[in-house]
């Protein structure tokens, strides 16, 4: 919990910090009440007075981002599509920086055969593309946001993991770590008690740049068709509206998902980056 409370509180010290900050709170609210949000059904077909399918529909005070080529509200999808990004943003990122931690801690603080046999298998995770990998999992396991995620964890941990243990590498070798160790400390105590709170500041950066690679690989998969087909997501309001041939004739149906997906993943970057710079001075002098 200290290093959560030392996390906000450099946060509210940086204006680049804050502004990340702002922009997550932003879309995590619209995601948590997307229902009372989204004016219509995202998949339900809008009709005139006359009966006519609202087809391609500019922007206007009834539909605020216009509609699709089948008559959808485009503002209601991207409104339900929050919940998506932030979902698989949110778990996709804790779940690779709590393996990745871990991971990280047991081959830093064991080193020797330990440390180069988990360091192996992190080089040849390395030389896995990850988008190719992704597409095939998600293919054999079938569309879904879950399937989506064990496809971002298991390959994503290895940064978080590299990082960690380097750190973990030097922190063990000070004089309260060897303190510990002589007084008897077992070494599940001294890597937890000792060591994991040296590294969670670097770890909680991690959580915060994970967010948007997350945000980004589900919004590429749904985009290239391999989302979930029951859902609605930013990728996938993309991948209908390129599907549909539209993207340079309705700009409206293109660019409310894709500056969503910007911004979130700005949000994530900035935290993620000021509070690196802080932590850390010397790349303020770079």
């Amino acid at each position: 919990m200290n290093a959560v409370s030392e996390f906000f509180s450099v946060i509210r010290k940086d204006k680049v910090g804050m502004i990340g900050m702002i922009l997550f709170s932003f879309f995590l609210i619209i995601a948590l009440a997307a229902p009372y949000i989204a004016p219509f059904d995202p998949v339900e077909m809008q009709f005139n007075e006359l009966g006519k399918l609202e087809r391609l529909t500019p922007p206007n005070s009834t539909y605020l981002f216009g509609t699709t080529s089948m008559g959808r509200d485009i503002f209601s999808q991207v409104v339900m599509g929050s919940r998506v990004a932030i979902l698989v943003g949110v778990i996709s990122a804790v779940c690779v920086v709590f393996i990745g931690t871990n991971i990280g801690l047991i081959a830093g603080y064991y080193g020797g055969k330990v440390d180069n046999a988990i360091m192996r298998i992190v080089d040849i995770i390395y030389g896995i593309p990850f988008l190719p990998f992704a597409l095939i999992l998600v293919a054999v396991m079938g569309p879904g946001i879950i399937n989506i995620i064990i496809a971002i964890v298991l390959i994503t941990w290895r940064n978080t993991a590299r990082i960690i243990r380097s750190q973990v590498l030097s922190i063990k070798q000070r004089m309260f770590v060897e303190a510990a160790r002589i007084s008897g400390a077992s070494n599940f105590r001294i890597m937890y008690k000792y060591i994991a709170p040296n590294v969670m500041p670097l770890s909680l950066v991690y959580v915060a740049l994970s967010m948007g690679y997350g945000i980004m690989t589900e919004a590429s998969l749904s985009f290239l068709g391999y989302g979930d087909p029951t859902l609605p997501s930013w990728g996938k309001i993309l991948f209908e509206c390129y599907s549909s041939q539209a993207m340079f004739i309705a700009w409206w149906w293109m660019i409310p998902p894709g500056l969503a997906i910007l911004l979130l993943v700005l949000s994530g970057f900035l935290v993620g980056r000021s509070y690196e710079e802080i932590a850390n001075p010397r790349l303020k002098e770079r």
